[in-house]
């Protein structure tokens, strides 16, 4: 399973990426991205993974003004302390 994480803390998303792979060791874990521009960019650039799991608020704007901007059919986990 191909997985790219959007999260613009970095020690939550080594700390994600960690759990992710203790519970299942076979992941691939594609990207780490830290914003909006950046995952725009990936998407654009690259295939769609199998599974996104996605903070909401993030430093330069709302994680779905990714999904606004790229066409992107993969389930999205959201992994969020935004209210």
């Amino acid at each position: 399973m191909k997985i790219v994480i959007i999260e613009d803390e970095q020690h939550i998303a080594d700390d994600l990426a960690a759990t992710i792979k203790d519970i299942e060791p076979g992941v691939q874990i594609r990207a780490s991205l830290k914003s909006v521009k950046e995952a725009v960019s990936y998407f654009q650039d690259n295939e769609r993974p199998d599974l996104i799991f996605c903070d909401i608020q993030l430093g330069d704007g709302l994680s779905f003004e990714i999904f606004n901007g790229v066409p992107v059919n993969s389930p999205v986990i959201f992994c969020t302390a935004y209210d």
